[in-house]
């Protein structure tokens, strides 16, 4: 049979081939033998004809018409025996052919039934290939996002490639990476649990929204949305759904919406840092997102002499104290709470009296009174990078 412009792929592979004969064999008690589009026995239950030219098959492959052959028509062609011969067809080409061995009279009952379970059993192999291909592709697109470089790819190709896959980055998406407390599977950066893509698709459903596993054992999700305050409520939900499903413990770090690659190459990096210094600003949440963060970032960004000095300056008394974590949040919560004792103690869960006593306790110990803005913002600073450092060199 001419071969067209275009190399079909192998679908009717060696391994595959050979176990549909194998099983066919056993269950009808005749010899099934599967060849090629070339006539090449790839599959029998008769393991000796593996390899061996079936010359019937090439005429079957030309006519797309079953054949059956006597003892004294198959004496007359090579490598064939007694039997019949049907083309195995998948969207309306000829990948191969199958073949029974035995008194035509005796096997063709068998025939039709086994050319179809053939054609079921490959159609469902393209299936799940074309699946796993598709996965497969979708994890690079994200992976090559997330370790873009301007001076090496080229961020218009990427949108080609996404856009092939049916899906559009000029429109806004916010990147979401999903971390587990341990990692299943076997060590590289797989997952044992087949369900748990499905878990964070099913979450992650728009119609524009990407979701793939990336390097390090993380998932990611390019969710479509131009509002990231947005993605709160979804990632909780996600977070409960993994525990429920999988029984384990999620961190999720949300990045800022964009729609370039290398406002997405950002957001990813965003992402991640959200996942690194979250857990120790708020370690009660699941959930953490860089614009809550943006102050941690550029600390951490900092050389870490430039923080310890900071630290010395304006911090040095109070980090010497039994009760400097809870002087250090409430130097946060008070400033993060626009200086407000009311918002500041709801925050801490704390009686505005108790606020009142730690404030006049950090001025004395810090020489700094509160009406010296720049002291307090100076102490802000140092107890943000002091949270940074614990998550640089934690206890």
């Amino acid at each position: 049979m001419a071969t067209s412009g275009h190399a079909w792929p192998p679908i009717l592979t060696p391994a595959l081939a050979q176990g549909i004969a194998g099983d066919t064999s056993d269950i009808i008690g005749f010899n099934v033998l599967i060849t090629d589009r070339h006539g090449t026995v790839i599959g029998s239950g008769d393991s000796s004809r593996i390899g061996s030219f079936h010359e019937a098959s090439v005429e079957v492959m030309h006519t797309l018409e079953p054949a059956a052959h006597s003892g004294d028509q198959a004496r007359r062609l090579r490598g064939v025996r007694p039997g019949i011969t049907l083309p195995i067809v998948i969207d309306g080409r000829a990948v191969g052919t199958v073949g029974i061995t035995g008194s035509p009279a005796q096997v063709k009952r068998f025939g039709l039934v086994v050319k179809r379970q053939t054609e079921i059993l490959l159609q469902e192999s393209m299936l799940l290939r074309s699946r796993m291909l598709r996965e497969r592709t979708l994890e690079d697109l994200l992976r090559d996002i997330m370790q873009f470089d301007p001076d090496v790819a080229d961020p218009d190709e990427l949108m080609a490639r996404a856009q092939e896959l049916g899906f559009n980055l000029g429109q806004p998406h916010t990147v979401v990476l999903i971390e587990l407390s341990e990692t299943p599977g076997h060590g590289d950066g797989t997952d044992s649990r087949p369900g748990l893509l499905r878990v964070i698709r099913e979450v992650f459903c728009g119609p524009q929204d990407l979701v793939a596993s990336v390097a390090g054992g993380r998932y990611a999700a390019l969710r479509w949305t131009s509002a990231p305050a947005d993605l709160r409520p979804l990632a909780d939900r996600l977070a409960d759904r993994i525990r429920q499903s999988a029984g384990l413990q999620a961190r999720i770090g949300i990045g800022v919406g964009a729609s370039s690659v290398p406002g997405l190459h950002a957001s990813f990096a965003d992402a991640a840092a959200a996942l690194r210094l979250g857990p120790r600003v708020r370690p009660g949440s699941p959930v953490h997102a860089i614009d809550e963060l943006r102050v941690h970032q550029v600390l951490a960004a900092a050389p870490s002499t430039a923080r310890l000095r900071l630290g010395e300056v304006f911090t040095t008394e109070l980090r010497e104290r039994p009760e400097w974590p809870a002087l250090r949040q409430t130097i946060i919560a008070f400033c993060e709470n626009g200086f407000n004792l009311v918002k500041a103690a709801s925050a801490l869960n704390i009686h505005r009296n108790t606020l009142l006593y730690r404030l006049d306790k950090i001025a004395a110990l810090s020489g700094h009174s509160g009406d010296d803005h720049v002291a307090r913002l100076g102490m802000y600073l140092a107890c943000v990078a002091d949270q940074v450092d614990q998550v640089d060199h934690p206890a």
